[in-house]
């Protein structure tokens, strides 16, 4: 057999890009931490998978609790698994994206102390306003997305 203890922990997480356009400009749906670590920081709404939860599943409840924002679908973008990527243990998060027309105003709840749709350039300008990892992963969304409009 084996013992649990043997194992450091290890948390999983699902953080969600919900990119739109407004006035022309490519926007992202940011969140506000409204508890540490990195309170005050933009981040990707997300949070951490339950037990017994599907990971996609778990993308789409941390949406909408966080911002109030429910999508059909999800694609997902990759796993970002760096070992100091958060404080409290050593954390995988799977991150998903989606393009959504005309995005309703997000309302922040949950552990979110306001929701926000702002300029993906202007976001990206402000690497020390994110939470973690969240403006790499976001840099790598819309590399994503400009792959998926690029004209053949």
């Amino acid at each position: 057999g084996y013992d649990p203890s043997d194992y450091p922990p290890f948390g999983m997480t699902v953080d969600v890009a919900v990119l739109t356009r407004r006035e022309g400009a490519l926007h992202v749906l940011l969140i506000e931490r409204g508890q540490d670590p990195w309170k005050g920081h933009w981040a990707l709404p997300g949070g951490f998978v339950d037990i017994d939860e599907d990971l996609t599943d778990a993308a789409l409840r941390e949406l909408h609790e966080e911002t109030g924002i429910r999508v059909d679908r999800l694609e997902q973008l990759g796993a970002y698994g760096r070992p100091d990527r958060d404080p409290r243990m050593r954390i995988v998060s799977v991150a998903y994206w989606t393009f959504v027309d005309d995005l309703p105003a997000p309302q922040g709840g949950d552990d979110a102390a306001d929701a926000l749709v702002i300029p993906i350039d202007h976001a990206l300008s402000r690497p020390e306003r994110f939470a973690s990892d969240h403006h790499l992963i976001l840099g790598d969304v819309r590399d994503r997305y400009m792959e998926h409009t690029q004209a053949p």
